[in-house]
Parts: structure tokens; sequence; C-alpha cells
């Protein structure tokens, strides 16, 4: 891995954490369907104007377009979307940990799918990554947290993976900006549906609101997702899926420094097992 693919995968990752962070601050004041509807009309729009003013085509091809429906609908619609309604209730470090799950479930999913073979660090990996979630559930669980949030959460990882694993197919063929836009645009068109038949438009406005909405607009939502394009067609979907180990510490992390929100020493040990755990499953299948 080069030292250029090192810096795109540090930076989808500080970026990616950071969305919880900038989106726990939006449905605090904002509905959380219209929100992310709107800003995925504004980055989809912004994607496509870039990629037309680069040279790259409109046209995608039927793999290409296959896998950009699914994925604009499973992570943009879905992921995202049930995220954001749950960070009504849920903490966004705790969002995190959920959504940095992602990895482990997609290594289940090709054991349980495709027949692949698990390397014994990526048993040891799976098995670390079970045990970091259940040390931070447990406390969560005895806490009191929002069962119907976490399960949202819960929902919208399973959601990702499946996005995760059609996000080759997008990804090929060229015009990844182009892609990005079609994806977001695909995911704004669910989502205001579904804002349209769920919620009403109550917004307090102020300038953290308008803050964390065009930051989450330019950086997690079209800037992370850019570079998440770029780096797996860079150094494929596996050695990408690498840098997803930082997302739990960085997802708390952020979220403690801006929201203040508290962690203990267990949530910051299964944090780490789970780290560990993902860091295992993709070294396992890098040396594959």
């Amino acid at each position: 891995m080069d030292v250029r693919a090192m810096a795109m995968g540090l930076a989808f990752a500080v970026m990616w954490s950071s969305a919880f962070t900038s989106a726990r601050i939006i449905v605090a004041d904002a509905p959380p369907l219209s929100a992310l509807a709107i800003r995925f009309v504004l980055s989809g729009a912004l994607a496509v104007a870039i990629a037309a003013a680069v040279g790259q085509d409109w046209r995608l091809t039927r793999a290409q377009a296959r896998a950009t429906v699914v994925f604009g609908v499973c992570q943009n619609a879905l992921y995202l979307g049930l995220n954001f309604v749950a960070m009504q209730t849920v903490e966004a470090g705790l969002a995190a940990i959920v959504a940095s799950t992602m990895p482990l479930l997609v290594a289940f999913a090709g054991a349980a799918l495709f027949g692949e073979r698990i390397r014994a660090l990526g048993i040891a990996g799976l098995v670390a990554g079970v045990a970091g979630v259940a040390v931070i559930m447990g406390t969560r669980l005895s806490g009191g947290v929002d069962l119907y949030g976490l399960s949202l959460c819960g929902i919208g990882v399973l959601a990702l993976t499946f996005a995760t694993l059609s996000v080759r197919g997008a990804s090929s063929g060229g015009n990844v900006l182009m892609v990005v836009g079609y994806q977001m645009l695909i995911g704004a068109a669910v989502l205001a549906a579904a804002a349209l038949a769920l919620e009403t438009w109550e917004v307090r406005w102020s300038w953290r609101l308008i803050a964390a909405f065009a930051y989450t607009t330019l950086i997690p939502g079209l800037a992370a997702t850019f570079v998440w394009f770029v780096l797996v067609r860079r150094i494929g979907a596996v050695r990408a899926a690498t840098f997803h180990f930082l997302n739990p510490f960085l997802g708390v992390a952020i979220a403690a420094l801006i929201l203040g929100e508290a962690l203990g020493p267990l949530d910051w040990l299964g944090v780490a097992i789970i780290a560990a755990g993902i860091l295992a499953v993709q070294v396992s299948k890098v040396r594959r």
C-alpha cells in the first residue's frame, strides 16, 4: 500500500467517523429524514455538476447502474436514514460503534453466502469483534439505552453491509464522481418520499445547525464518499476496508470531544477489542 493510499484511507476514516457527531447536532433541531434528503440533493447535484464539468460520461454501464441503485438505496436511504432517526435518542458514539461492525458483518456474509474461507486470524478477529460488542452493549443496556434507536442502528448497519458488497460494481468502469452523485440523488428520492409520509417540517434555526449541515453535506457526504470510491479502485475493497478499524476509536473520540459524550472504561475496552477484531479480519484477507 503506497503513501497516497494510506493518506486517503486515513482521511476517509476521519471524515466518515465525524459524520455521527454532525448528524447528532442536526437531528436535535431538524427532522432527520427531511434534513438528510436535502443534504443528498445538494451533495448529489454538486457531484454530478462537477463530474460533467470535468468530462465524465452521464451514462453508466449496466453493472454500474445496478450497483449504484443498490448503493444509493441501501447506504444513503436505509443506513443513513435509520441512523439519523436513531440519533434523536442514541448517542453519536454508540451509533458509530454499531456502524463500525460493518467489516465484521461483511466477513460473516462472505463466509456464509459465498463460501469464502476465513483464516485462523480472521476467525479470531470475528470472535474479538463479537466480544467487544458484547462488552459495550452490556454496559449500555444496563444503563438504559433506547432499544428502539439501537435497533434502528442495527438494521442500518445490515443495509450498509449489503451496500458494501455492491461497491465493487459501482466503482468499476470510471465515472467515479458521476456515480457518487447518482447514488446520492437516488437516496434523496427515497428519503424525500419517506419524509413526506412520516415527518412535519419543524426546524429550530441556529448557526450550530447551519454549520453542522454544511459540514455533513460537503465533508462526510461528498468528500468521504468520493475518497472511498477512489480508494477502492486504487487498492481494492479488501485493503480499503482495513481502514475501518480506525472508526470505533475516531467515532467515539470525536463525539466525546465535540459533544461531551461520556464514555466509561468498559466502553473504551469494547472499542479497543472491536478495532483489534476488525484489523485482524482485514489483515487475514490481505494476506490471503
